[in-house]
């Protein structure tokens, strides 16, 4: 019954509370959103395959509010559109502090943008103990008896966090092998 009705009448009976009308339209209008998206956002798939499931849960908990229930494929891609331009502006947001961190946080000395983040990448595989202690005494200079008040550790314990946190760096970052 309801695969020959067309976009107006599934959007009348979603209206009345059929479940399965508004199933139907998510079913014909989710490969072409889906596709939208996926050129809007260029290689992110998985991103813009979430976004089309966001888009139709926008599209139900807003469609009172849809004025033409003939129009539903407009009204949809212009959903799909500002959702689209947030997620795009998001990441730029994203991807400028994370440039931002990274140039408060660069050693001086002309360290490539490459090796700040194999740096990142290293510090992040360290244990959350050893990489606070990593953080603070080599990274900002910090006492070893500055970083224990600070973190709540005793001073011989940071000051061996400091020392295997050192140790794997290097490890890592050179190549080497890791026996901290």
């Amino acid at each position: 019954m309801q695969g020959s009705l067309g976009d107006a009448e599934l959007v009348r009976a979603a209206r009345a509370g059929s479940d399965a009308a508004f199933a139907r339209l998510v079913e014909r209008h989710q490969a072409p959103v889906r596709a939208f998206l996926r050129r809007l956002l260029g290689r992110n798939w998985d991103e813009a395959d979430d976004l089309a499931q966001d888009v139709f849960v926008t599209a139900w908990a807003s469609l009172g509010r849809l004025k033409n229930p003939a129009g539903l494929r407009s009204w949809l891609f212009g959903i799909a559109w500002r959702k689209g331009q947030d997620r795009i502006r998001s990441g730029l947001r994203s991807q400028a502090r994370d440039r931002s961190w990274l140039d408060e946080t660069a050693p001086s000395g002309g360290i490539s943008e490459e090796d700040r983040l194999a740096l990142a990448d290293a510090m992040a595989g360290l244990p959350a103990d050893q990489r606070a202690c990593v953080a603070l005494c080599m990274a900002d200079g910090w006492s070893h008896a500055e970083a224990a008040e600070a973190l709540g550790l005793p001073l011989g314990t940071v000051k061996s966090h400091v020392t295997r946190g050192r140790a794997r760096l290097l490890a890592v970052l050179t190549g080497g092998s890791d026996d901290a």
